[in-house]
């Protein structure tokens, strides 16, 4: 029996949102009964993604007729700014009646704001976790999952995660095997290791040009707690702290000093997720006391520690 699966589309939409569980689809089709995949956007017809690429065919919402699953494709601008009342109107209409609805990174902006996710577990991309949380209270955001299942509505983390949520659905309709099937045939993890903090400050810091900067920012980034004074870095590559500065501005675009409380966040939004107290996360992240904490959560994510872990934070013990 064929299963009907609507994408909500919409100008601007991330390329990869679409494309990506469309492909896991496609694939699992070819090894058990189809999936038929049908373009929703407010409009209908031609909607330019973010790339710039073109998706034609898209129908209007009254014209898409029943779907077994609803896909809520992501997009920047959902984030960034008010979501146009005909992108929800469409939603709305497709998701009326569909037994699944899941969203692709920032797709669950728009799930939220029609209140489908009140009192429900959801994510979105970790960049746009704290947005979302305070824009919409009644959602329990979890940043740090890739996809997260609370009753028929699925949400998954940003972009590529979209193909880790789409083979959990494949799983749940036809079985592991053919998920894992189709991960192979993809060359994909079924279940990729680890969770989204491994997208912070390790990742996206460019790698250094030069030979130098290489193994001080591994050891900076192995052991965030230990002393990285600018003259202890200096010493250690055996340079003067006025050069090492010239290099992190040359190389990396900042400070010694920014980056390293960048990496020591990092690691203390990661201990708060834990569970950990927040004068723990200061200990052990480096930042040493709860007031130099607070100062770094609010200079770079505008919330406080405490907040950020009553919102965030698992229920496992505290430490």
């Amino acid at each position: 029996m064929t299963h009907r699966v609507g994408f909500v589309v919409f100008e601007g939409v991330t390329m990869l949102d679409v494309s990506g569980p469309s492909e896991v689809f496609h694939q699992a089709g070819r090894l058990a009964p189809g999936y038929e995949l049908v373009l929703v956007s407010p409009r209908g017809g031609t909607v330019t993604t973010s790339a710039g690429l073109a998706l034609t065919g898209t129908v209007r919402a009254a014209e898409a007729g029943p779907v077994d699953t609803v896909v809520v494709a992501g997009g920047d601008g959902l984030a960034q700014q008010p979501i146009e009342d005909e992108l929800l109107s469409a939603t709305r209409a497709v998701t009326t009646g569909a037994p699944r609805v899941a969203s692709v990174c920032t797709g669950a902006f728009v799930l939220a704001e029609l209140g489908l996710l009140d009192g429900r577990r959801a994510t979105t991309h970790w960049r746009h976790a704290a947005v979302f949380a305070r824009r919409y209270p009644r959602v329990r955001v979890e940043p740090d999952a890739m996809h997260i299942r609370d009753g028929r509505y699925v949400t998954s983390a940003g972009i590529s995660a979209g193909i880790d949520l789409t083979l959990a659905l494949v799983e749940d309709d036809h079985g592991a095997d053919m998920a894992r099937n189709v991960a192979r045939e993809l060359v994909v993890f079924m279940q990729r290791p680890g969770g989204q903090s491994q997208f912070s400050t390790a990742i996206t810091t460019p790698p250094p040009r030069g030979d130098l900067l290489r193994p001080l920012i591994a050891s900076v980034l192995a052991d965030p707690a230990a002393d990285h004074s600018l003259p202890a870095m200096a010493a250690s590559v055996a340079v003067s702290p006025r050069h090492l500065a010239r290099l992190f501005r040359a190389e990396l675009g900042t400070t010694p000093a920014r980056w390293v409380e960048r990496v020591r966040l990092d690691r203390a939004q990661q201990l708060l997720l834990d569970g950990h107290s927040v004068t723990s996360a200061a200990q052990h992240s480096g930042l040493g006391t709860d007031e130099t904490l607070r100062r770094a959560f609010a200079r770079h994510l505008g919330t406080t520690p405490t907040h950020y872990r009553g919102r965030f934070a698992t229920t496992r013990d505290q430490r």
